[in-house]
């Protein structure tokens, strides 16, 4: 089975990048290629999945390594309100989080047909569910990953490939506590706003990842998959 994980170098996608190594040969992408060479020479792809020529670049780097299973992970998180948009920042976060994601499942669906076999995993988050102040493009492109694997699911049932998102809430990463410093509350006040009173563990997002690969999982596509520790339930 070959694996490709966007976003790998650190954080959620590289705990699911390490996770799936039990299952088949782990590709990688991520900009920097200091976090990559432990997954083997030739098995990563350094490129900024913002620009469309790097874009490309992984696109045939999808081709050439057949790939089976496609975790779109790579994202990035802003902090402003509406009004303060900006629009190198709408740019970017459009072309990363959700232009990114639809054209490499364009590049691997093919192989994925072919085979009548394909897992298509999309790391989407909790403020794609249920929105979030001050973090609308954010919000607004992982609510975009949701309509993309349910329509995609739909669309690619018949051939034996499945689709789904995964939305984590609050995660114990780099980026969750980089979400944390450009918000306007503290860590223990983002606590008491969730159920467990914790943060979630990338390993957990890193399981579930691997469940959905799994025969088991072959019946859930099109589904959005919330792993919040109770946030998105209600107050």
């Amino acid at each position: 089975m070959n694996i490709l994980v966007t976003g790998a170098s650190r954080g959620i996608g590289k705990v699911i990048a390490k996770e799936l190594q039990q299952l088949g040969n782990v590709y990688v992408t991520a900009r920097t290629e200091q976090d990559l060479i432990e997954f083997g020479e030739n098995n990563y792809c350094i490129a900024d999945l913002a620009d469309e020529i790097e874009l490309v670049k992984v696109g045939n780097f999808i081709e050439e390594n057949r790939i089976d299973v496609l975790i779109n992970n790579a994202g990035a998180y802003t902090y402003s309100g509406i009004e303060e948009t900006e629009m190198y920042k709408l740019n970017n976060m459009l072309s990363l989080n959700l232009k990114a994601p639809i054209y490499l499942i364009h590049r691997a669906v093919p192989h994925m047909k072919r085979q009548k076999f394909g897992r298509i995993i999309n790391i989407g988050s909790i403020s794609g569910v249920m929105g979030e102040a001050y973090a609308s493009i954010y919000s607004a492109t992982k609510a975009g990953l949701i309509g993309l694997s349910k329509a995609t699911g739909l669309e690619l049932a018949e051939y034996g490939i499945t689709v789904n998102t995964i939305n984590p809430g609050w995660v114990d990463t780099e980026l969750g506590k980089f979400s944390i410093e450009k918000s306007e509350f503290s860590e223990d006040e983002i606590i008491e706003t969730i159920p467990q009173k914790r943060f979630v563990k990338p390993e957990e997002i890193a399981s579930l990842t691997k469940f959905l690969i799994s025969e088991n999982a072959k019946g859930i596509t099109g589904q959005s998959i919330n792993i919040c520790a109770g946030l998105s339930v209600g107050i």
